[in-house]
Parts: structure tokens; C-alpha cells; sequence
């Protein structure tokens, strides 16, 4: 089965393609879409979509992944623009028939490292070692996006309920 793991962002969106063939997890490709921060919010988020759209057809995957929405009660308006990015990437998903799946930080982050508070050098040391990486992804975003498709492998490879 092929995972899409997307971290949502609107400057940058991280994106990981795996693929888990028996008990064995590879990745295919990983990256970022970015969209052009001098452009309206509309075409930002054209340009997310666009990205996407591209990654989708490219290795049509069973899932995507990504992560639940979160917002500190200090920067409310971080979780407005990430839940616009977020909108965008379920609805390329809905488009291609594509289910998705959310699952909350701290899910993903036990299912790394077996702590629900794991820090971000923890879960990109994680995601190096359980991947075979000789370096740790750049930038974050990919790590983060590695990290849910992660998060999802190993929720369906042990035939957990994820969060639809």
C-alpha cells in the first residue's frame, strides 16, 4: 500500500510518498510544495492544491495521512492558515476518491519514538533511523511529513482505528 504523509503548511507544505510492502517500509519520494508568499491567500492555495494534485497522480496513493489540527491559544491565526492548507489537501484527496486519515501530534510522535512528547530533534532522529537516512530530512516539513506517513504505516499495519 502507498501512504501520502502531509505535513499542511501555507508558505511550505511537506509531503511523503512510502510505500509498505511486506513488513517492509521504503520511501519513494519526499519534498515540500511551496507556494509564493507575495501571491493572495486564493492563488497560495491554488498553487498548494496544484502541487498535490501533481504528487496524487504521480504514485496514486490508498491513503493520505496528515495531522490533526492544533492551535495554541497564542497564535490562533496559525491554525486559520494551516486549516485552509489542511482544506485544500482533503479535498485533492476527496477529488481522487482518496480517503483521509488525521492523527493527533502526540499519536504520532508515540508511534515514533514511544513518547507522545517527544521533541522535533527526537522525531527527526526517529524518522532518520527508522527510515535507513544518512542525514536527517530537509526541511523539517519533510521530516514532519515522513513522520505521519509513518504514523499511519504502522496504525494500518497493526490494525488500529485511525481518526477519519
Amino acid at each position: 500500500m502507498i501512504v501520502l504523509g502531509v505535513d499542511p503548511g501555507l508558505n511550505v507544505t511537506g509531503y511523503a510518498v512510502l510505500e509498505s510492502r511486506q513488513q517492509r517500509i521504503m520511501l519513494l519520494e519526499a519534498g515540500v510544495v511551496r507556494s509564493r508568499p507575495i501571491g493572495s491567500i486564493s492563488s497560495r492555495l491554488k498553487e498548494i492544491g496544484d502541487g498535490m494534485s501533481e504528487v496524487i497522480n504521480q504514485f496514486r496513493p490508498g491513503a493520505i495521512a496528515i495531522e490533526n489540527l492544533y492551535s495554541h491559544y497564542v497564535h490562533p491565526r496559525t491554525a486559520i492558515i494551516m486549516g485552509h492548507a489542511r482544506g485544500v489537501i482533503c479535498l485533492k484527496g476527496a477529488e481522487a476518491g482518496i480517503e483521509v486519515f488525521e492523527y493527533a501530534a502526540t499519536r504520532i510522535k508515540k508511534a515514533l519514538t514511544g513518547n507522545g512528547r517527544a521533541t522535533k530533534s527526537q522525531m527527526q532522529t526517529a524518522v532518520m533511523t527508522l527510515m535507513e537516512l544518512k542525514t536527517v530530512p530537509e526541511p523539517p516539513d519533510t521530516a514532519d511529513a515522513i513522520a505521519i506517513a509513518l504514523c499511519h504505516a504502522r496504525v494500518q499495519s497493526k490494525g488500529e482505528l485511525a481518526q477519519t
